[in-house]
């Protein structure tokens, strides 16, 4: 194979979202030296999608938020299987991560007397959300980037990981190969923290960009990590729908938060229908008083389309179902009904929501201060990922840390609309900051060229195999059919019948994927490209499946229509995801921790 361009830190990140950036950040100013890989360009992240705010009990707006009610929500969403420690960490740190965010540059909205003004979220008691219009996940990117290439890191953009290297149990180091011309390299380093993101191209209607293939939760889990609760995928109620073009593109949650109603074809506002009774006593009865709530007025109950995320999907599901939909399949969701309201409604919307605004004229054609907008639920998030410790952040194998979507813990059953981007802020420190420790403490491991031989043989395959072959195919009909497996039998309402299908077909996916062939050469070849993304895709597929398959219950963003009601034993365990010695992808349940009192007396009284 000859020899390899080789690049040495102390701490390589993997991944150039917020979390990766704030990661990144945190251990340069531990005076180490940090390398920042990017699938892509830097700047170009999944975390520009997270467009309503960031989730911080700053109580600007309503003085009655604190992190201990900013914790109780992120349990209660998460059906209290979060992991506790990471969700008080979060709730007690969050504000002053988006403090020190605003120091760096961040613009945020404001209040009329200068402070960081918040908006209502779904799931959240208070209005929290700290917000730029409706491009926050931009702005963060915008200024953690601005601020974090003045800290000394090396940036290497267009690199795409295919191994983790280890040094007996210790992880050292990766292999790379650069997507521009498709030559391999081998980044040492005493830490490595994975920062890559989610798994949403594993379906086919997704919000997710076509990077987001898994690829941190699939090399975890091949270098000897284990995966935690990877039912719980994420299905974000309002995606487009119209045109086909941009099916699955983001419509945030901001549009409800500033009072967007969602409708059937009759014109019903069929949320009111569908309140759970443990939420009824916080939503408003009728949609005077929900509006009311949107603009802030504390004597006010939410409207119910602010119930969570997993919630909104089913019932907007339904709607659709039994025929209630809108006329291409979603339903409809109206801002425009506030000129009712405000005789300065188009203004008032441009200005909140500006980039709603352009994004449904550019590519829908429709004026959302005049009409209403077909929405339906797309693939968003995962909440299951690699399994970390809550202070340190580092996985089960030492000297791999990871952080944001990629990591597993904080949001248990069910993400909270803006959490992600406060997640990222306090969680990616500390992996920073622990991953810098830990390189601090530990020498360069000892890297086994035989083996990257092999790595980059194997990656190399596609090549040697001929299109003329009987057996060959290319590499997007598997991916498509995959997608399509999964958005099929493994979506938003699940069974045992359709789950071990899956199964079937994954399994099948697998041997297509020996077979696979592609034309040209490795400079700029995204045919290649993609043929290497299918083992993480089927890897992180097959971890769904077997996890939804194992929790026979209904909890948060996992429905089962099989088992639709929450069984208590579950509400005890998480689902663990790890390779065996024989490569066969095993599965155990580990009992929750049991919560402090302190905790537990919160929660009571957040009740």
């Amino acid at each position: 194979m000859g020899e390899y361009q080789t690049y040495q830190h102390d701490v390589l990140v993997i991944g150039s979202g917020g979390a990766g950036l704030r990661a990144a950040i945190e251990a340069s100013s531990h005076g180490v030296s940090v390398g920042l890989v990017c699938k892509s360009m830097l700047g170009k992240a999944h975390t520009v999608m997270a467009e309503g705010g960031i989730a911080a009990a700053l109580g600007n707006v309503d003085n009655r938020d604190n992190w201990k009610v900013h914790f109780s929500d992120t349990m209660r969403g998460g059906q209290y299987i979060n992991n506790w420690r990471m969700a008080e960490l979060h709730a007690k740190e969050s504000p002053e991560r988006v403090r020190e965010l605003e120091a760096w540059g961040a613009a945020f909205d404001r209040t009329k007397d200068g402070r960081i003004l918040q908006r209502n979220f779904g799931g959240h008691k208070y209005p929290r959300l700290a917000h730029v219009g409706d491009r926050t996940g931009l702005e963060m990117i915008r200024t953690l980037q601005d601020h974090g290439i003045h800290q000394g890191m090396e940036v290497y953009m267009e690199y795409t990981i295919t191994r983790l290297l280890k040094n007996e149990n210790r992880v050292i180091g990766a292999v790379a190969y650069t997507r521009d011309r498709g030559r391999f390299v081998i980044f040492k380093a005493k830490a490595v923290i994975m920062a890559s993101g989610g798994l949403g191209k594993a379906y086919k209607i997704t919000s997710n960009s076509w990077d987001c293939t898994g690829d941190g939760h699939a090399l975890a889990y091949e270098a000897g990590a284990q995966l935690l609760d990877m039912e719980f995928v994420q299905f974000h109620p309002t995606g487009m729908v119209w045109p086909p073009s941009v099916k699955g593109i983001l419509v945030t949650e901001g549009v409800r938060g500033e009072g967007g109603i969602l409708l059937n074809n009759e014109g019903r506002r069929f949320m009111f229908d569908e309140i759970p009774d443990n939420y009824k006593s916080q939503t408003a009865d009728n949609p005077e008083e929900g509006w009311r709530y949107t603009q802030g007025d504390k004597s006010a109950r939410r409207p119910p389309e602010l119930l969570t995320r997993d919630h909104a999907a089913r019932c907007i599901v339904k709607e659709i179902k039994e025929g209630r939909g809108s006329p291409h399949g979603g339903v409809l969701l109206d801002i425009s009904w506030i000129k009712e309201k405000l005789p300065n409604s188009v203004e008032h919307i441009k200005r909140k929501l500006p980039s709603m605004y352009h994004q449904f004229k550019q590519l829908a054609d429709i004026d959302i201060t005049q009409e209403k907008m077909e929405v339906g639920p797309t693939t968003h998030y995962v909440m299951g990922g690699i399994r970390v410790n809550a202070d340190t952040q580092m996985s089960t194998l030492p000297g791999l840390f990871a952080c944001g979507e990629c990591a597993a813990g904080i949001n248990g059953a069910n993400r909270l609309g803006g959490n992600s981007l406060s997640d990222l802020l306090v969680l990616g420190k500390r992996a920073g900051e622990y991953a810098a420790n830990f390189a601090n403490e530990n020498e360069s491991g000892v890297i086994n060229l035989d083996y990257i031989d092999r790595v980059t043989k194997e990656a190399l395959k596609p090549f040697e195999r001929a299109q003329g072959m009987a057996t060959a195919e290319g590499p997007y009909q598997i991916q498509n059919d995959l997608q399509e497996l999964m958005q099929d039998y493994v979506g938003i309402v699940r069974n045992e019948d359709e789950m071990r299908a899956a199964l079937v077909g994954i399994k099948k996916l697998w041997k297509r994927i020996n077979n696979v062939s592609v034309d040209g050469n490795r400079e700029f070849n995204p045919g290649w490209h993609t043929a290497l993304d299918l083992s993480n895709l089927l890897t992180v597929s097959e971890a769904i499946t077997l996890s939804a398959l194992e929790r026979k219950e209904s909890r948060g963003a996992h429905f089962r229509e099989d088992y639709p009601e929450k069984t208590e034993s579950f509400g005890k365990i998480n689902i663990v995801i790890q390779k065996d010695d024989d490569g066969n992808m095993q599965v155990k349940y580990d009992p929750i921790p049991q919560m402090p009192d302190d905790l537990i007396k919160i929660i009571e009284e957040m009740k």
